[in-house]
């Protein structure tokens, strides 16, 4: 499986609407646990450490 670096979420917007109303009240450390935790989550359903290694690669230099 390769790291899908195109747009492919239906709704970006709403999604992003949704992220910014999850992080809505949180002081700054409770902000980060929680992204903390969504990348976990999403990495745990990914599983693949070959898609994770150039996910980690492409978030540094974006």
């Amino acid at each position: 499986m390769a790291l899908i670096d195109t747009p492919n979420i239906p709704d970006p917007d709403g999604f992003y609407a949704d992220l910014i109303a999850a992080h809505e009240g949180l002081e700054q450390a409770a902000s980060h646990a929680l992204n903390a935790r969504l990348v976990l989550i999403l990495a745990n359903h990914i599983g693949d450490r070959t898609v994770l290694a150039e996910a980690l690669e492409l978030s540094k230099s974006a």
